[in-house]
Order: structure tokens, then sequence, then C-alpha cells
């Protein structure tokens, strides 16, 4: 009776050890990849300060750590609302701009796809500075609705997918309501900040 006791005991014991050691040697369970995804917390609006906004008294906030960008009306916040940055090597350029540009349909001159004659995407996501155009097709430049132009380069804000973290080739994409309503109260020269805030 001692010894299965013992031996039952030791096998206890041993199964624990290896548990912690398995535990220490594969560290906690992996995630899966739509929980490494944060999800941004939606636009908010302050109704009664949208209805003083107009493009003539409205400035813009973009702050890349927060992954934010603010509709300002002196130093109030009208609209809060999540964005998606540069990536690394693409990074948005920080500081102080002008709305050079607005353009309800706009379309990437460079960022696009190749496509046939009868509009069939034959080759997704491509560059046409860098990516060779298959025999038969053209390039079809990106959409970027409600876009705001900020640089020459071709650097803007306009609606674009939201992973939570920045991913874009440099410009700032914006939910579809937040990309319209910024588009609403922004005109040629509306100034916009991007940076560190």
């Amino acid at each position: 009776m001692k010894r299965v006791c013992l031996t039952t005991i030791i096998v206890a014991a041993a199964v624990t050890l290896a548990g912690l050691a398995r535990a220490q040697l594969f560290g906690p369970k992996m995630k899966k990849p739509g929980e490494l995804i944060q999800k941004q917390v939606p636009m908010k609006v302050n109704q009664d300060l949208l209805k003083q906004a107009a493009p003539d008294t409205a400035h813009i906030v973009v702050s890349i750590p927060k992954q934010r960008a603010y509709l300002m009306i002196r130093e109030e916040i009208v609209a809060d609302a999540p964005v998606s940055s540069g990536k690394r090597g693409h990074e948005t350029p920080r500081g102080h701009f002008t709305v050079m540009e607005k353009d309800p349909n706009h379309h990437s001159s460079l960022y696009g796809d190749f496509v046939d004659g009868s509009g069939r995407v034959v080759r997704a996501g491509v560059s046409a500075h860098i990516d060779s155009a298959p025999s038969g097709t053209h390039f079809a430049g990106a959409a970027m609705k409600w876009f705001l132009r900020l640089t020459s380069e071709g650097v803007g804000m306009h609606i674009g997918i939201l992973p939570g973290y920045p991913a874009s080739h440099g410009c700032i994409r914006e939910s579809v309501d937040g990309a319209k309503l910024f588009y609403d109260h922004a005109k040629v020269g509306t100034p916009v900040d991007v940076g560190d805030f």
C-alpha cells in the first residue's frame, strides 16, 4: 500500500513539474491573429460643437502615437476619430501642413491594381513605379475617397482600412464616416498638424 501511494505521489509530482517546465519553455498560449489587432474606439462627435464648425473656423490635429485625428475649433475637440498612419519605411510626415486640395473621388497615381480590359483584377496591391504590368493589363489607382491632400508628394487623408496600428504607405487612413466629416469641415488652406501629440 505504501509503495502504491509513494508511486502515485512521485508520478503526480513529475506531471506537475513537467507542466511547469513546459509553461516556462513555451511561455503563455499563443494568441490568434485576430487578438493581436487592436479594436479602435469609434469616432466620437460633440454635436453641439459640430453645429458651430465651419471650414473657416476648423483645424485638424493628427496624433501618430494615439492613431487618432481631431477636428478642432480653437482648442475644443469637435470630433475624435480613429486613423491608420504610415507604417515603418513609409512613415507619415510630421509637421504643420495646410490642405492643398480636396477631391471627393481621388485615385492614387502610385498604388493600386493591374486590371485587364474587362476590369478584372489580375494583380492586386501593386506600385506603379516598381511593379511591371502583366501583358494585357493596365494600372488602376486605389480609390481614396474624400481625399484631403497635405503634401505635394501625395500624402493626404482619405477613407481606408483601420487595423488599429500604422499600416499605410504614408497617408492618414480614416473611417468612412470620419473621412466624410473631416472633408465636409475642411477647405483648401485648413491647417493640419501631424505629430506625436
